[in-house]
């Protein structure tokens, strides 16, 4: 038998390598809402550190009522004999404490039940949110006016003086013309806001043309305003004709704001002054983020020598910025003279709604919906604390609005205390030039 020869190029082919399929990439499972949620609630971000620290400040008030308190303190002596007895008194003295600030300020429950059982009509109910409302107005002003100066980067801290004359101003157009309604109202309140406008272009004219910090120089002149107020309630002009203390002539009937709930109940005293804060923020927000004014207040804010490399005027900026700043403070100083103080101004009627501004602008990150919601909070605050006397202690509102401020101008300190996450682009903070 012979077999045939097979040359080189007619071998058999050796079957091919049959390489395996590469397995399909699985997609990467997409977090879910209650994980993103959690991360969210771990970071330091600017929301969770206003929450934090308004958590933090109202646990630290807690802990300094039950120190404050000398039978809930003594308990705390026999504590590993009877631990009950301290627990139950500190939480029983916490709870009423910070119910008593809740019904001063939102809503009183024993009026619910009287209401349900139609021994009190709907303008009672109404009473403890009317008082916070009209607390909270002057502070929606002097809040919008700090925060408006702080995105460009300057520190209005003179809104105190500027309130006081936006309230002489509206007072002196509010008794010294006869116009009706329609006319003596607007100009009124229109000769507030030019009058905090014009004190308030003063330290941005001398920041912008010497250099002057506008805080020292604010700060110089909420004390003229303060002692120019009280030097012009004593003076013939201003001071009542019919009493012998230290007040101010009335404003005329035209001239007052009207109020908003008094058809419900006649001492609701919240009035027309808060529909005009809100439309204020409103502008204020429109102005920020839609004009051309404000993109230089904010180019001005975040970096000043870019700003004039681009051919922005610096000085005029710091000017017309700390201008319009104290025009809005002024608009707090109207609101007093013609509402709540239009039976006759004194020297306590300003209180201190300039330096509570500061505080509010912090506490709302220089955002106007924030700044009204943090004015809205203060003054309950203010309303509650004053209701609750003698129980709680009006300190106890002071208290808790410092440390608020605290923890909200430090957030690291928060970020630290609760082993929060540093959020992507950093701890935000507000800052001013110079400080």
């Amino acid at each position: 038998m012979s077999t045939e020869s097979q040359t080189p190029d007619e071998q058999p082919e050796a079957p091919e390598r049959i390489e395996a399929l590469p397995e399909p990439e699985q997609p990467e499972p997409r977090p879910n809402f209650m994980r993103l949620f959690g991360r969210y609630l771990s970071e330091a971000n600017s929301v969770m550190v206003t929450v934090y620290s308004l958590l933090l400040a109202f646990f630290i008030g807690a802990v300094l009522l039950i120190v404050s308190d000398e039978y809930t303190r003594s308990t705390w002596t026999y504590f590993f004999a009877r631990p009950q007895d301290a627990l139950l008194n500190s939480w029983y003295l916490v709870r009423d404490s910070y119910l008593a600030l809740f019904e001063g300020s939102i809503l009183n429950l024993n009026t619910l039940d009287k209401f349900i059982a139609g021994t009190a009509d709907f303008g009672d109910l109404l009473r403890p949110l009317s008082e916070t409302l009209t607390y909270a107005t002057p502070l929606i002003f002097t809040g919008l006016a700090v925060g408006l100066a702080f995105r460009a980067g300057l520190f209005n801290i003179g809104a105190q003086g500027q309130l006081i004359f936006g309230m002489l101003g509206a007072l002196i157009i509010g008794f010294s013309l006869d116009l009706p309604i329609w006319l003596h109202l607007p100009l009124a309140v229109i000769a507030g806001a030019v009058a905090g406008g014009l004190f308030g272009a003063i330290p941005g004219v001398l920041k912008a043309s010497t250099g002057a910090h506008e805080v020292i120089s604010s700060i110089m002149l909420n004390n003229i305003a303060a002692l120019f107020l009280v030097w012009a309630i004593s003076t013939q002009f201003l001071h009542s004709e019919t009493s012998s203390q230290l007040v101010t002539k009335p404003v005329d009937t035209s001239a007052r704001l009207p109020t908003l709930l008094s058809s419900l109940n006649e001492t609701l005293r919240v009035n027309l002054a808060l529909v005009i804060g809100v439309v204020v923020a409103i502008v204020v927000w429109w102005l920020l983020n839609r004009s051309t004014f404000g993109f230089r207040i904010r180019a001005v804010g975040f970096n000043e020598h870019a700003s004039a490399t681009a051919g922005m005027h610096i000085g005029r900026t710091y000017t017309t910025t700390m201008a319009v700043s104290g025009a809005i403070a002024g608009l707090a100083g109207a609101a007093l003279a013609l509402g709540v103080g239009a039976s006759g101004v004194t020297n306590n009627t300003a209180l201190e709604y300039g330096f509570d501004g500061i505080t509010v602008a912090l506490l709302g990150r220089a955002n106007p919906g924030g700044i009204v919601a943090a004015a809205v909070l203060f003054g309950a605050l203010k309303a509650g604390s004053l209701s609750a006397q003698p129980d709680v202690p009006v300190d106890i509102s002071i208290l808790l609005q410092a440390i608020i401020v605290l923890f909200i101008a430090a957030p690291a300190l928060v970020r630290a205390i609760l082993h929060l996450r540093t959020p992507r682009g950093g701890l935000v903070t507000l800052e001013a030039k110079g400080w």
